[in-house]
């Protein structure tokens, strides 16, 4: 009976536990930090879904002490660019020793690099990886997502860390799963959803990427086995631990309607422009008319405001127009990004301009809470740029200014229609995993059966 029961279990192919019990854990830890550090550790190959601000850095840095002091070989942290100093302040805090290296070079137990430095390091010298916002992997066919997988697949310990899924991106939790060893992409597609073609493809076809559901039968499964190897957590309340200083400060979003004299070519007046060509005319013919009215808004404020701008363009005529600003844009130098980054963490830089893909992944801006963007279709960029400065350690209330046209209301709405697809897929997150933590509790309370003598 006991080894039909195993049989079952491998069955199941759920995420495994192959970690070890924690061997070190700070008390200046809070409760849920602890929680979810601990089930990382002995889970061995993990995700942590926690949002922006609730402390990933030290609970990734906790776990790779741990594997260094379990396996006595350095342990890898991968961050995007300009986190890597943030990440060896706090681990400096913690008392946690950790250095960078952008060559390869190995002279702590913990070892900090940008992704785009992977190519420098070899995986057999490394017990352990941690990729700092993960979300980097959501590409299923992009040559970093192959670089990292396939440098994984070599460590024996494996952590990943992110604020958030994108909504309903399930490309982004098929590759997340096929990093940690578990079941890959192709497999949960097949196991898990449909599309209406009835096959297994993956690639663009007539001009459409195929479009995949849940079907309907393994809805409940599907996030069951999410949760055998990631857990997720908003608040610390999710995880039933208080709130406490987590409660953050009140978070103000304006829609800013900017009016336009320019009309589409072949029209009487403005109207939103449905299809992504019409929608890509309407930001670059609207450019002036919009940056023109984000210099009125900055008139206003007198605190450190960051711009996150979707074109160079867009970028570059507000460098032009806004007085003590500095651009960050793809062109310049890594070490050039950094520093502005800093800077402007610092408080040293007073309006920081840049795009959401350059900066809204990882950084620490509590210092400022004024922030103004242009809307794209990227849910992920919009949640992210706003959770650089809404975050634990904000003192003050933080204000939104969405600077948008006519032309554009149709990205507004596919992004508020996104926001609400978020929340309810980390509800069945959130719900599946206090569902399994129940289960298992359960199961650890039962008795063994016993058969009657007379059988």
């Amino acid at each position: 009976m006991d080894k039909y029961n195993e049989f079952i279990q491998q069955k199941i192919n759920m995420g495994s536990d192959s970690g070890f019990e924690p061997l070190f854990m700070p008390d200046s830890l809070f409760d849920f930090q602890k929680y979810l550090t601990e089930w990382a550790i002995r889970k061995g190959r993990a995700a942590i879904f926690s949002d922006c601000g609730t402390g990933k850095t030290i609970m990734q840095l906790v776990w790779a002490k741990n594997v260094y002091l379990k396996t006595k070989k350095p342990v890898l942290i991968l961050t995007p660019l300009a986190v890597s100093a943030q990440t060896i302040k706090e681990g400096a805090k913690f008392g946690i020793d950790c250095t960078r290296s952008k060559t390869g070079k190995i002279e702590s137990d913990i070892v900090i690099t940008n992704y785009e430095r992977l190519q420098y390091f070899t995986p057999d010298k490394f017990s352990g990886v941690v990729c700092d916002e993960s979300s980097i992997l959501k590409s299923f066919a992009g040559a970093r997502r192959s670089e990292i997988t396939a440098f994984m697949r070599k460590t024996p310990y494996r952590l990943l860390t992110t604020a958030t899924a994108a909504p309903n991106d399930y490309i982004e939790l098929g590759t997340s799963s096929e990093a940690l060893g578990n079941i890959g992409f192709v497999d949960m597609l097949s196991r898990f959803f449909k599309n209406d073609n009835n096959n297994c493809s993956i690639k663009r076809m007539f001009g459409e990427i195929p479009k995949w559901r849940l079907k309907h039968h393994a809805e409940i499964p599907f996030w069951r086995w999410v949760t055998s190897w990631a857990m997720a957590c908003r608040k610390p309340s999710d995880l039933g631990f208080e709130d406490g200083e987590f409660i953050l400060k009140p978070l103000k979003i304006n829609d800013v309607l900017v009016k336009t004299e320019k009309i589409p070519e072949g029209f009487l007046f403005n109207i939103p422009a449905s299809t992504l060509p019409e929608q890509r005319e309407e930001k670059r013919r609207t450019i002036k008319d919009r940056c023109d009215y984000v210099l009125e808004i900055l008139e206003e404020k007198k605190e450190q405001s960051i711009l996150w701008c979707q074109l160079n363009d867009e970028g570059d005529y507000l460098e032009d127009v806004v007085p003590e600003s500095v651009q960050i844009s793809g062109s310049d130098s890594d070490d050039k990004k950094e520093e502005a980054f800093l800077g402007f963490a610092s408080g040293q830089i007073r309006r920081l301009i840049t795009k959401p893909k350059i900066g809204a992944w990882g950084l620490n801006f509590q210092n400022c809470n004024h922030i103004v963007m242009f809307p794209s279709h990227s849910y992920e960029q919009y949640y992210q740029s706003i959770r650089r400065c809404w975050r634990f350690g904000q003192k003050n209330p933080v204000t939104v200014d969405i600077v948008l046209t006519e032309g554009e209301r149709k990205i507004l709405l596919n992004l508020k229609r996104k926001a609400v697809a978020a929340d309810t897929m980390f509800e069945n997150l959130i719900g599946e995993m206090n569902n399994s933590v129940v289960i298992n509790k359960i199961k650890r309370d039962l008795k063994k059966e016993e058969l009657p003598a007379w059988l």
